[in-house]
């Protein structure tokens, strides 16, 4: 059950310059269903709802916004009031996009788009030979992690599951899902998002159909310490990566306290094999300016 304002990761929205590539990664690698597109726009899910997923037709490449599910109505108006009161710029009182009945939108740390809303509609899943079952959490490298750990818990109310080294990074849930984002101290961009599976076998037939297509997973399947999800790892046509995983530890404790690991203890990263560094860490889409008045 959720502990806070926000109950679940809801989805994530990308501009892109190409759309169809987009789409094609997103329905025939990862299994997706396109649910509509509508002037310009792909919303596309695993689970038995409108969207996880939005492609953005655009002259650029880049995180348009982020989703997220409140608790109830009280709940959406807590956090529209602490978004207020944070100084932060909300650029719509109203959902972003069709397929939600209320919401607002904001401009958080780092320029990301946060959007909070109630009420997504439901659509009745199709039959797909391949898929994942949802949305399950994003991973973000902040310029400055505290600011972004602070407006995480203050604002949206999520808690710390782990922590690793000195202000490198923490992951945060919102639920019993060990995290639904992830920090991780970076360039300002956005890593990665994930997509939860039952099973690892579904890893091996990921890395099958990229190697059908004559792409490769550029890591996986690794088994992370931080989460202890299974996990495989491809590039998406916007630049950000895509993570398949299974197994994520579930936390049903509220107030659990974090879990610490050293700055030099790699294993919460990788306990399977070596510390994969740099060269993962460097794919990312950043946050597409907005103008506001």
């Amino acid at each position: 059950m959720p502990f806070g304002s926000i109950s679940a990761m809801g989805h994530m929205a990308f501009q892109t310059t190409k759309l169809e590539q987009s789409v094609f990664d997103a329905t025939k690698v990862l299994g997706l269903r396109e649910v509509e597109r509508v002037d310009g726009v792909s919303y596309l899910a695993a689970a038995s709802v409108h969207h996880e997923l939005m492609y953005i037709d655009s002259a650029v490449d880049g995180v348009d916004h982020i989703g997220l599910v409140a608790r109830d109505e009280e709940a959406l108006a807590d956090i529209h009031s602490r978004v207020v009161a944070g100084g932060y710029t909300v650029i719509s009182e109203v959902p972003l996009e069709t397929g939600i009945e209320k919401g607002f939108a904001f401009i958080g740390p780092e320029d990301f788009v946060y959007e909070i809303y109630l009420g997504m509609h439901e659509v009745a899943p199709t039959h797909s030979t391949f898929g994942p079952d949802r949305f399950g959490h994003i991973n973000l490298h902040p310029k400055d992690v505290n600011a972004s750990l602070r407006f995480l818990e203050d604002i949206l109310d999520f808690r710390v599951s782990d922590v690793i080294g000195d202000d490198f990074a923490y992951f945060l849930r919102c639920n019993a899902d060990h995290h639904g984002i992830a920090l991780i101290a970076g360039r300002g961009s956005l890593h990665h998002h994930a997509w939860q599976t039952q099973n690892i076998a579904d890893l091996g037939k990921l890395g099958d159909r990229l190697d059908l297509l004559r792409r490769q997973l550029i890591w996986g399947p690794v088994r992370h310490g931080a989460g202890h999800n299974i996990a495989a790892y491809f590039i998406e046509p916007v630049g950000d990566v895509i993570e398949l995983y299974t197994d994520l530890e579930q936390i049903y404790d509220d107030d659990r306290p974090p879990v610490i690991w050293g700055a030099d203890d790699n294993r919460w990263f990788n306990r399977w094999g070596a510390y994969r560094g740099q060269d993962f860490r460097d794919h990312g889409a950043f946050p597409v300016p907005r103008l506001t008045k």
